[in-house]
């Protein structure tokens, strides 16, 4: 699945004998280093553990994967207890609430809608194939408006990775909050708030899965 999910967006990697060649230096460089110094090879740090559900994928607001991948079960399971239980709550200007609460109200109709449908739609999850880990957006701007703003303690983005029913994939950048009591929770329209969500959608592709930051055992 990351394969396929890393063909969709554009790499970084260096291409060309060159390259090779300069790889092939650096490496026999860094074993004469550990060869000299062996304190520099010492074990990383261990990895954090993390809750996962039946699917192998996080779960739960301890973690900004895991409220991340229950949104996206929320969409799988038509569970609109599931989807709001993940997302902001209402806030923010008049006009700016009203529309976030008809959104909201609006997902919740669908996915009753979808519910009852005798087959699913084509173009709705089936179901996750990857989970990238965290991370944090490149501009400041958004964790600091928000911390004096809301109080928020943190913000980061989550890209999930979904099988559809048609059998095409899927890849879904989330905004996830921190908020005041240190719950993570989902922005699902981070367009409404455009000095939370800055550069969102300019970030590079993630590579680092969830798996290379946490451990599941």
């Amino acid at each position: 699945m990351a394969k396929e999910y890393s063909l969709s967006l554009q790499s970084a990697w260096l291409g060309g004998m060159p390259n090779l060649m300069l790889k092939s230096v650096l490496t026999g460089t860094l074993a004469l280093l550990l060869l000299l110094c062996p304190s520099i090879a010492a074990d990383p740090p261990a990895k954090l553990p993390i809750k996962v559900a039946e699917d192998g994928f996080p779960s739960g607001s301890d973690t900004p994967e895991g409220v991340a991948c229950d949104l996206a079960r929320a969409f799988i399971h038509h569970d609109p207890a599931l989807f709001l239980g993940a997302c902001i709550k209402p806030y923010g200007g008049a006009e700016t609430r009203k529309t976030y609460e008809e959104f909201l109200d609006g997902v919740v109709a669908q996915m009753k809608e979808e519910a009852g449908k005798s087959a699913p739609s084509p173009g709705a999850p089936k179901s996750i194939g990857k989970c990238f880990g965290a991370r944090h957006l490149s501009k400041n701007g958004p964790a600091s408006y928000g911390y004096a703003t809301f109080g928020f303690q943190d913000i980061m983005f989550v890209d999930v990775g979904v099988y559809l029913h048609s059998g095409k994939t899927q890849l879904c950048r989330t905004l996830v909050i921190k908020d005041k009591q240190g719950k993570w929770i989902v922005h699902p329209r981070p367009d409404l708030s455009p000095l939370l969500s800055m550069g969102l959608n300019d970030e590079a592709q993630s590579e680092k899965d969830f798996t290379d930051v946490y451990s599941t055992k």
